[in-house]
C-alpha cells in the first residue's frame, strides 16, 4: 500500500509546492502573463522555461530505462496526429486558463492554500470532466450504425 501510494503522494506534493513557489497558483499573475498586449508580466516564462529544461534532461534518460522507478511501464502517448478534438480541447483549455487564471494542477494546489477560492474552480473542472466522460463514453459505446 505504501509502496503504491507514497511515490505519487510525494511527486504530487513536490509538483504542487513547485507550482506555488513559481507563482502558478496566483490567478492575477497568470492573467498578467497572458496579457501580452497590456501590462505583460513575463516572469512566468522563467518558470515554464525551467520546466522545459528539466523535462529535456529527463527525456534523455527515458530511452535508457526499462521502466520508471515506481511503475511497471511508462505511460507515454502513442498518437502524434492532430485531431479537431485535440485542437478544440486545447483551445478550450487556453480560454479557460485565461479566464480563470488557473489550470488543473495549480487549481488543485490552491485547494491547500485558499480552499474556498479554489473550490468553485475544482468543482467546475470535475463537472466538465464528468460531462466529457459521459458524452464521449456514450459516443464510443454506440454501435457504428447508430452514428450514421
Amino acid at each position: 500500500m505504501i509502496r503504491t501510494h507514497l511515490p505519487p503522494l510525494v511527486s504530487g506534493t513536490l509538483f504542487g509546492a513547485g507550482l506555488a513557489l513559481g507563482g502558478m497558483t496566483d490567478p492575477a499573475r497568470i492573467r498578467g502573463f497572458l496579457d501580452i498586449f497590456g501590462a505583460w508580466d513575463p516572469t512566468l516564462a522563467f518558470v515554464m522555461g525551467g520546466a522545459v529544461l528539466v523535462m529535456a534532461i529527463a527525456w534523455r534518460f527515458v530511452p535508457r530505462m526499462a521502466h520508471p522507478l515506481f511503475a511497471p511501464k511508462f505511460s507515454l502517448p502513442d498518437r502524434t496526429d492532430l485531431t479537431p478534438q485535440l485542437v478544440g480541447g486545447a483551445t478550450l483549455f487556453g480560454v479557460g486558463w485565461g479566464l480563470a487564471g488557473l489550470c488543473p494542477g495549480p487549481g488543485f494546489a490552491v485547494l491547500a492554500i485558499a480552499p474556498l477560492e479554489a473550490l468553485v474552480f475544482c468543482a467546475s473542472l470535475l463537472a466538465g470532466m464528468l460531462m466529457h466522460r459521459v458524452f464521449f463514453d456514450q459516443k464510443a459505446k454506440a454501435p457504428a450504425h447508430a452514428s450514421q
